[in-house]
């Protein structure tokens, strides 16, 4: 029988469990990691599900209309999930790209059409950055406002409760249902942190005695602009000593089990290894939270434990840097 789909949009999820079965053994883990490649959605990352999820959400609260405009702030794979979805449905996409994305990004995101400009560009910003520094409460508020004077929708990502109810609806049940409930870890970083926290308050909900772990970049690792280091963008620095400070985490009283800080060129590397070992081409956040399930899978405590780790895009995003750049 035939199955041919009308929609990219009917592609999301589903994403394969694969055991990294020669990174494991190469490695002596007596734990099992488990990776959960997002990069099988459609446009290349777990961020499909958030960005189809608010889509859909302001479609039906007919806060978008057809042939409208969708607005976003991005460090790029929102931007893309965005872009992809907004061409199979006929929107019009306008993004301003944060500091530090990569230019694989810019060019994809062109490529759909999208209207791509900087932070900068925001209207406002330069005069809320003279004012209060990197005030992001005001640049969203900035942005609410270039999108009400021009009839645009503004989709807030990091507002936007249909971000992290997307992995309720789906990244969760599906680890739950593909693994049969028997899952001692997981672990995963935080961008918007929409995926942190669906995916754990979901298992926490369906699998007694599940940890979660959070994965963050080392100060050392974050990107500042006009440095070339072993740097891992696109995510952030979330949790100080138990003070969490991301507003989804705070806004559902959601709390890691434990938080890893991770460095920048331990994760490069094993970002290549991952590749040369499984063929998994991983993106730096899938390669820092590899790296940090296998600081977990080397406690002796957790030998013949299971740790599902959340890989949220590939590297081909990431050519240009570092990581698999030429000169490695």
């Amino acid at each position: 029988m035939a199955n041919i789909h009308k929609s990219i949009t009917e592609l999301v999820g589903h994403t394969p469990l694969v055991e990294l079965t020669n990174f494991n053994r190469n490695n002596n883990l007596k734990a099992t990691l488990i990776g959960k490649l997002e990069y099988f959605n459609p446009s290349g990352s777990i961020k499909d599900r958030a960005a189809l999820n608010m889509i859909e959400k302001a479609e039906a609260e007919g806060k978008l209309k057809p042939g409208g405009t969708i607005v976003e702030s991005t460090s790029g794979n929102t931007g893309i999930s965005l872009a992809a979805f907004a061409a199979a449905r006929g929107y019009h996409l306008h993004i301003f790209m944060e500091p530090g994305c990569t230019p694989e990004r810019v060019q994809i995101l062109k490529a759909y059409g999208t209207t791509v400009q900087y932070y900068k560009d925001i209207p406002g910003f330069d005069e809320i950055i003279a004012k209060y520094g990197f005030d992001k409460e005001r640049i969203i508020a900035a942005m609410q406002k270039f999108c009400d004077d021009n009839g645009y929708y503004y989709t807030s990502q990091l507002t936007n409760d249909a971000n992290w109810q997307a992995h309720i609806k789906s990244t969760g049940p599906e680890i739950v249902e593909d693994t049969d409930g028997q899952v001692d870890y997981a672990v995963m970083l935080a961008g918007t942190a929409g995926t942190l926290t669906g995916v754990g308050l979901y298992l926490k909900e369906h699998i007694p005695g599940v940890k979660i772990i959070g994965v963050q970049p080392n100060l050392e690792s974050m990107y500042k602009p006009g440095e070339d280091r072993d740097t891992i963008d696109g995510v952030v620095h979330f949790d100080n000593d138990g003070k969490v400070t991301h507003p989804f985490l705070v806004k559902n009283h959601f709390q890691c089990d434990e938080v890893i800080d991770v460095d920048g060129t331990e994760t490069y590397a094993t970002a290549r290894e991952l590749a040369e070992s499984d063929g998994i081409f991983a993106g730096a956040s899938a390669a820092a939270a590899v790296l940090a399930a296998k600081k977990v899978a080397l406690r002796p405590e957790n030998e013949g434990k299971r740790i599902v780790v959340i890989l949220p895009d590939d590297g081909t995003k990431y050519l240009s840097t570092r990581m698999y750049g030429a000169d490695i």
